[in-house]
């Protein structure tokens, strides 16, 4: 123990923040700390110093260790104690089979509904105390310093909406459509007759719901049904997922993108919007973070690196077009709702509870507060990234715009436009007076 000690105690003095230990018998750090951990016993320690995070946000799960103080001072002292670099950690021959077996187990239909059910069924309650109005559970696009979550969001839906190009009439596809933010909006801002799929019972009445209140029955509508067993009577015209890739496995990425493209109609435009692994044969995160997310948060999550999804798309006969990564919108969407859920613990646990009952529903509070905040962490540190994908289903007999073989005009102009003119003299004549 005392060489657990020695090491804890060197890492404790180069922390940016004054972290406290403390465990029966014993104590480490500042006697007026930032921020505390409780041990009640050596396991959670030892894993401590062995770097070994995922272990130590399970015992803070489970009761084994207290959290005091915040969330946010705790994320900053966190990566002091990291033996290795957690996006690097999980690669080579054998993790990357291990997961590549692991992936062709966990994710059948049945298999796939009950691990979203079990995220995203949660608590619809719980979700909406710390969400945006829309309930946009995904990355935001933030344009400015000053723009909160609920304008970003906004602003996500739009970009989304413009790289698609979506126009009055067209028929339009969500994957994965979570609480019907992008559905909507396509259909209310741009006309289109939109379609969503969930495997989200909670997800799939919400939206139901909303369509009435909003009076966009026949306009659009939401089926709950797995992207493999979806037959639509007819090709859609565009279509995004968005939040939708880390829950298909890596060993089922070539079919998800074959059903892709077998919905849209030669010509189409697809957006693909998903988290992605920082390194090239990622099996999934280091330092028992991947352990962590599997058990408590996202089971059957998988990600994998923007390169491998392209090659996954390219060999379903898409071609893509432009790639965008928002990793540090998605650090900063993290981090506010992060700080909407600390602000509001009381009303979250109470909530909970009343479902869930107390020792359960102090689980699952302690298990999102890490996930929000270390999620926030891993953004902003480079282990994950955010990739919008944009590609197109090639129709060989478009012969305009000198083989486009789509819409896609292969500028960007379209994607953001210009309030002003821009001028190329860098010097230019002030206006008149």
């Amino acid at each position: 123990m005392k060489q657990w000690l020695d090491t804890l105690e060197a890492r404790l003095a180069q922390l940016p923040v004054a972290l406290a230990l403390h465990w029966p018998g014993g104590h480490a750090g500042p006697r007026e700390p930032d921020v505390a951990l409780r041990f009640h016993g050596p396991g959670a320690l030892a894993a401590l110093a062995a770097g070994h995070l995922g272990a130590v946000g399970r015992a803070i799960v489970e009761g084994e260790v207290a959290l005091e103080g915040s969330v946010r001072a705790l994320m900053r002292a966190a990566t002091g104690f990291l033996a290795t670099d957690p996006a690097h950690e999980e690669t080579g021959g054998w993790p990357r089979l291990r997961a590549w077996l692991h992936s062709v187990r966990a994710h059948s239909p049945l298999r796939d509904a009950r691990q979203v059910q079990f995220h995203y069924d949660l608590s619809d309650a719980f979700y909406a105390l710390w969400l945006d109005p829309r309930r946009v559970y995904s990355c935001a696009y933030f344009a400015g310093d000053a723009q909160d979550l609920a304008a970003a969001q906004e602003a996500k839906l739009e970009h989304i909406c413009r790289k698609l190009q979506l126009r009055p009439g067209e028929r339009f596809v969500d994957i994965g459509a979570g609480w019907g933010a992008l559905l909507l909006w396509a259909a209310e801002h741009y006309g289109v007759r939109a379609t969503g799929i969930t495997l989200s019972r909670h997800q799939h009445a919400y939206v139901q719901q909303r369509i009435a209140e909003l009076g966009l029955a026949g306009r659009v509508d939401i089926a709950l049904c797995d992207y493999r067993e979806f037959q639509p009577e007819q090709r859609f015209d565009k279509l995004a997922s968005v939040g939708m890739l880390e829950h298909v496995g890596r060993a089922h990425m070539r079919r998800y993108f074959s059903a892709v493209h077998d919905l849209v109609v030669p010509g189409a435009l697809v957006l693909n919007h998903g988290i992605t692994a920082a390194a090239v044969g990622s099996a999934q995160l280091g330092a028992g973070l991947g352990e962590f997310i599997e058990r408590y948060i996202f089971p059957g999550g998988e990600l994998l690196h923007v390169s491998q999804l392209l090659q996954d798309t390219t060999a379903a006969g898409l071609e893509m077009v432009d790639t965008e990564n928002l990793r540090p919108h998605y650090a900063r969407t993290l981090w506010a709702w992060s700080d909407a859920l600390e602000r509001q613990l009381p009303q979250a646990s109470a909530l909970l509870e009343s479902q869930l009952g107390a020792e359960e529903a102090g689980r699952v509070l302690r298990a999102y507060r890490l996930y929000l905040a270390g999620s926030a962490l891993g953004f902003e540190q480079g282990w994950m990234a955010l990739h919008q994908m944009l590609s197109i289903r090639p129709d060989p007999t478009r012969t305009a715009g000198f083989g486009a073989q789509s819409d896609y005009p292969f500028t960007r102009d379209f994607m953001y436009p210009r309030t002003t003119p821009c001028s190329t003299n860098s010097n230019p004549a002030p206006p008149p007076i």
